[in-house]
């Protein structure tokens, strides 16, 4: 039972072992049971942390260090996970299938030619989402679908297979990083975010339906 100002979870390197965590997101919350917990690291670890059985139910290193984690949708079966990192990149995970070797499928873009802060998806379309860059600009992206989101192995195990990413729009707002963003639940396109220049933009993004 949760007992007061006592933690659900610590989750803790071994003694020596431990690196500086830049960015979380919870995940697979598809139930009343199941609870993931996705962090990642200043070398570059993600690590996916399962709370139900309190165990690491997965870890990669993409090299960079993990400025951002999403998930498409936190509140479902894990589907799609964006990793912004710094050398402007960001990696887009199918979490829907494990290799027991490989583990889960990712692919690495480019974006903004500078760090890349955060990724937040489009609660209305959770197959579009956003980048925003150390250069003060915010980046549309769309996801799409392989034929076959997975096939397999010479083994016989089944391996994940990366979509497409196409970049829709990218627009400048700032000289100086896009710090945070969110989108509105309620009304489709209507978004706000921050920058390091102490102002706060709010925003409309038209023709989302078209997507």
């Amino acid at each position: 039972p949760r007992q007061k100002d006592r933690p659900v979870a610590a989750l803790e390197a071994k003694e020596g072992q431990s690196r500086d965590c830049w960015s979380v997101a919870f995940g697979n919350s598809y139930n009343v049971e199941e609870r993931v917990v996705a962090a990642g690291y200043d070398n570059g670890d993600i690590k996916l942390y399962d709370l139900r059985t309190n165990m690491i139910r997965w870890e990669t290193n993409i090299r960079n260090g993990v400025c951002g984690l999403q998930f498409d949708r936190k509140d479902i079966e894990m589907n799609k996970l964006v990793a912004t990192t710094l050398e402007s990149q960001f990696t887009v995970f199918d979490m829907r299938t494990y290799h027991p070797k490989e583990g889960y499928t990712g692919q690495t873009h480019k974006g903004h030619q500078s760090t890349v802060w955060l990724a937040r998806h489009l609660p209305q379309n959770r197959d579009v989402w956003v980048t925003g860059g150390g250069n003060g600009t915010v980046s549309m992206w769309k996801y799409k679908y392989p034929v076959q989101r997975s096939v397999k192995d010479n083994d016989g195990h089944m391996k994940g297979v990366a979509g497409e990413v196409e970049e829709l729009q990218t627009k400048n707002f700032s000289t100086q990083p896009i710090a945070s963003f969110d989108w509105s639940a309620d009304k489709q396109g209507l978004c706000v975010m921050g920058a390091y220049d102490q102002q706060v933009r709010v925003c409309i993004v038209t023709k989302l339906n078209s997507l």
